[in-house]
């Protein structure tokens, strides 16, 4: 792509969205990679594609080479999507409005990703290489919680000095410095059946129980600290007329520092059952750790934000965001990362999901910026070396 037009980028967008690929459908999200796969090869990028597990599609990364070998830039990003098979023929077709392009996962985060290998394709064309090298990985099941590639995505981070995240920009246009964490519990009461009409004295409730758990947990919230603790699913009983011998339920969190991540974790381990004769069974689930900004991504969106000035337009500003992304793995483990690159749009995981298509030759000229300068002396001192 020599010249980085709406039109050219808008296309490259429609080529990924026009794939539906929702996570649990890991044939649909291995043809969005074959589909990413042929763009990498094609600038010459090494691939590297790791067969899925756990029912998930499989994991892709693309090397390229930089004018300088040794660790250099993960641009990590998902290809699976919330919406179903059918969506695109359905209730959100691709379709422009005005500077509004709408399809499923167009705004999360297709968009942000075609425009990534947008940008390394345009230097391709233009016989350029990034300063350093770049790992273009992508991941099959971001929307569940990256069950099966995490382990995979922090590996990876280790290797690189800086992460480039094109998750949707937030608020207008801001760049993401920083993540709240997500912690899931699963919580199961085990109680004792009995007729509820006969015998009714003999029974213990596990959903009663599950009751009195969900007052003590939804108690933690603190609305002042962004501390958010809500029970979204409850699931109990067989019959109306049986004392319910069992229930479940599942808490998720948002935990703005790891203060309130172990604040929760200390506060559900300490639950006990309020009748002696129930067993209650707390077992943690998938979660993501918080990060926060540090001097290093300070540094990083300091330079993306003179990037981005210098090529006549301004981000909004930095946010910290309080929904989760593969981008809360890599900045925990204190990995210079730089998220919300991507599009400006709004109504993810909805029918009226749209990216606005005056972002996209701005944003993706910002991405071949941050690719041809990330790692000169003095420019970031924190990713140079």
């Amino acid at each position: 792509m020599r010249e980085l037009t709406s039109a050219a980028l808008l296309d490259a967008v429609r080529g990924w969205v026009e794939i539906e690929s929702p996570t649990q459908d890991a044939a649909a999200v291995n043809r969005v990679a074959d589909h990413v796969e042929e763009k990498l090869r094609r600038i010459g990028a090494r691939i590297e594609r790791r067969a899925g597990t756990g029912g998930f599609g499989d994991i892709l990364l693309g090397h390229v080479a930089g004018d300088r070998d040794g660790p250099g830039i993960l641009l990590l990003g998902h290809i699976d999507t919330v919406h179903p098979v059918g969506t695109l023929a359905g209730p959100l077709r691709f379709r422009v409005e005005g500077d509004r392009a709408y399809g499923p996962g167009i705004y999360d985060m297709k968009g942000g990703n075609a425009m990534a290998l947008a940008a390394l394709e345009h230097l391709h064309g233009m016989g350029r290489r990034p300063r350093l090298p770049v790992t273009f990985m992508m991941i099959p099941d971001e929307e569940a919680g990256s069950p099966s590639s995490r382990g995979a995505i922090e590996a990876e981070a280790l290797r690189h000095r800086v992460v480039l995240v094109p998750e949707p920009s937030g608020d207008g246009g801001r760049l993401t410095i920083a993540r709240h964490g997500i912690a899931r519990w699963h919580l199961r009461t085990i109680g004792r059946p009995a007729h509820a009409g006969a015998y009714h004295a003999k029974g213990r409730s596990a959903i009663r129980e599950m009751a009195h758990q969900i007052l003590a947990i939804e108690a933690l919230t603190d609305h002042a600290r962004n501390f958010f603790v809500n029970i979204g699913t409850v699931a109990g009983g067989t019959h109306e007329n049986m004392v319910p011998a069992e229930c479940q339920a599942i808490c998720y969190a948002l935990v703005p520092t790891a203060t309130e991540e172990m604040e929760l974790r200390n506060a559900l381990m300490a639950l006990r059952p309020h009748d002696p004769d129930v067993r209650l069974e707390i077992t943690q689930g998938i979660s993501r750790p918080p990060f926060s900004k540090t001097p290093a991504i300070q540094a990083l969106y300091d330079h993306a934000a003179a990037l981005a000035r210098d090529t006549g337009f301004a981000v909004a500003g930095e946010r910290v965001a309080g929904g989760g992304s593969d981008g809360n793995f890599t900045g925990a483990l204190g990995i210079p990362t730089l998220d919300g690159l991507g599009v400006v749009g709004d109504g993810p995981h909805t029918h009226e999901e749209h990216l606005l298509i005056s972002c996209l030759v701005p944003r993706t000229t910002l991405m071949v910026r941050l690719f041809e300068t990330l790692g000169e002396p003095g420019t970031l001192p924190v990713v140079d070396g």
